[in-house]
């Protein structure tokens, strides 16, 4: 049975420990339409036979307006109308674009995900948050809709790659940081390779950190309080993602020690959770240091959507299992990133 979760955009039904082919029974064929990457469709040829389908290239350098059009040209060609669901399915790269794409159709057309990522299951696809990158700015167009239905198939993880794998746990990471001390010490004991071969406990992961997420956003969907703390290591990790070409955990879990380095110098966090925080991440097989350049980072950051004059909203830690929301000036970031550790000095 779905769980059904009510937000204000919309209530979603939540299909976890679901297989593709329950597809059948949530969605007609002539009433749907596929948006995936060629990297999916390659693994998994079967989907063009399920239903009408878009394929656009993969890499997050096609998240950008011209791939909406792309996909708008071919729903005109398939004459989709506002009835019909568009269905991302593949990342984070595809439930975005395809939240947008659906959002902005028509004024608004019914959409769904199944996402293939670990990333995608426990973060990307859950909130409403659709949309692409302009120029150096991550998702600066976009809206805010909750899709219809999100289904998890962990069967897709098979053939995900292992750096995805450490990708996907950079967020789970994040929520044990803002949220779950309990979380973080579970994940402390073991390795990736646990949770790669035992699957009913990753869908009761899967599971924890959607709630996390969820419970976030029923609060305060539009984001203008609770959920900004969901973007913890993300105002950096953003920028440092766009500027070294890193994957987006990879980004995220440099983001997250930063932000630490930050709650030392605001909120007087004990500097121990810095180092429980980088084993933690290197156990992931994420990087834990890396050769900043200030000037750079900070014209970025100087762009920010959260930007107020000379400061930032910024999540900090106040200890494992809670954060908050504090207006920062871009003095002491740059003080954090100046101090940060060079690759190879950790």
């Amino acid at each position: 049975m779905p769980e059904s979760i009510t937000f204000g955009t919309g209530t979603v039904q939540y299909h976890y420990k679901a297989r593709l082919t329950d597809l059948k029974d949530i969605v007609f064929k002539e009433h749907c339409v596929i948006v995936t990457d060629s990297t999916v469709a390659s693994l998994y040829p079967e989907l063009e036979s399920m239903y009408p389908c878009i394929v656009i290239p993969s890499g997050e350098e096609h998240k950008k307006l011209k791939t909406i059009n792309i996909i708008i040209e071919q729903l005109l060609e398939y004459k989709a109308h506002r009835k019909t669901v568009l269905l991302g399915i593949g990342g984070g790269m595809i439930t975005d674009i395809t939240g947008f794409a659906a959002s902005v159709y028509m004024r608004g057309m019914r959409f769904g995900f199944v996402p293939t990522t670990l990333l995608g299951m426990v973060d990307a696809s859950i909130g409403g948050k659709n949309g692409v990158n302009f120029g150096l700015q991550k998702n600066l167009v976009g809206t805010i809709q909750q899709p219809q239905f999100i289904l998890f198939d962990t069967d897709f993880l098979s053939t995900l790659p292992a750096l995805e794998w450490s990708n996907g746990f950079a967020e789970i990471i994040k929520y044990g940081c803002i949220f779950d001390a309990h979380m973080f010490e579970t994940l402390q004991k073991h390795q990736l390779e646990y949770y790669h071969y035992n699957h009913p406990v990753l869908d009761t992961l899967i599971h924890k950190c959607a709630g996390w997420k969820n419970k976030t956003i029923q609060e305060d969907e539009q984001e203008k309080g609770l959920r900004k703390l969901l973007n913890f290591g993300h105002t950096a990790g953003h920028a440092i993602e766009t500027l070294y070409n890193l994957s987006h955990g990879q980004a995220i879990s440099l983001g997250m020690l930063l932000a630490c380095k930050v709650s030392e110098a605001v909120t007087g966090l004990d500097s121990e959770v810095y180092y429980q925080l980088a084993n933690l991440l290197e156990q992931y097989k994420l990087p834990s240091a890396l050769t900043l350049h200030p000037d750079k980072l900070m014209d970025i950051l100087a762009m920010d959507k959260k930007r107020n004059g000379n400061e930032v909203d910024y999540i900090v830690l106040n200890k494992i299992g809670s954060a908050s929301i504090q207006t920062i000036p871009f003095d002491v970031i740059r003080t954090a990133i100046e101090n940060f550790p060079h690759a190879g000095n950790h």
